[in-house]
């Protein structure tokens, strides 16, 4: 089979749905092996076409579309970890923090709510928290994106000039060094600007799969914030300041 006809099938199986593990991938098309299949998706992502992922999956480049949070969760989830970690030692008793939806934030927030802190989000992750918690939690309000479990849109952004953020937590789904920080929602967009604005410091959460990636909108320029990862990247590094694991 030459390499179009293979990498036409690929295209064909990865549009029926969201997002696929290569060895799934490989099972829908028995006759590409692994490592041809790998090969293949490696040239389609050089040409746009299919954005692979940490942890082994693989899905159709599309600037438009935000993957449902549940399918995030399951993406670099060691990553993750490890990002929330360490924004979680920069907070301290008495911060008010702002708290960003997405499954890096969600993460984040799992780690902190015992901490003395108030936490103003529009992540409605919040409302799944059952137990005895320390931390103030003040939901900003808005409409609601099931997709995303984030709360945005006027009501959101007027409640956010309430607030004067010593620390602000956001996420993002791509990060470029000459388009800055992109997301798929306009409104989403607006709004992490917004809270910028108003925090004495912001960080940005993003696993390094999200490197070199656009989406449609900017949201904000990568210098405005710091950015806290897994893995160090020189050219990140010479826009913005980076925070990532054994850093010296």
């Amino acid at each position: 089979m030459i390499p179009y006809v293979r990498q036409e099938k690929i295209l064909n199986e990865l549009s029926k749905v969201e997002l696929l593990k290569i060895e799934t991938l490989q099972e829908l098309i028995p006759s590409v092996s692994i490592s041809t299949l790998r090969r293949d998706l490696k040239e389609l992502e050089k040409l746009g076409k299919v954005v692979m992922l940490t942890g082994g999956a693989v899905k159709i480049t599309s600037a438009t579309v935000e993957l449902p949070i549940s399918a995030k969760r399951t993406l670099c989830s060691k990553e993750k970890e490890a990002i929330a970690e360490l924004a979680a030692t920069r907070i301290n008793d008495g911060d008010v923090i702002y708290l960003d939806s997405g499954s890096t934030c969600t993460t984040l927030l799992n780690k902190i709510i015992n901490k003395k802190i108030s936490i103003v989000t529009t992540n409605a992750s919040v409302f799944g928290i059952t137990s005895t918690i320390q931390a103030e939690i003040i939901v900003l309000g808005g409409r609601y994106n099931p997709a995303t479990s984030s709360l945005n849109g006027t009501l959101s952004d007027n409640n956010i000039h309430y607030f004067n953020f010593d620390k602000a937590f956001l996420g993002a789904n791509g990060i470029d060094i000459v388009k800055g920080v992109s997301t798929p929602d306009l409104v989403e967009a607006n709004k992490k600007q917004t809270i910028i604005n108003n925090s004495q410091k912001s960080y940005l959460l993003c696993d390094s799969s999200k490197f070199h990636k656009l989406s449609t909108i900017k949201a904000f320029d990568l210098k405005e914030v710091t950015l806290v990862t897994d893995k160090f990247d020189q050219q990140i590094s010479e826009i913005t300041e980076m925070i990532y694991p054994n850093k010296s």
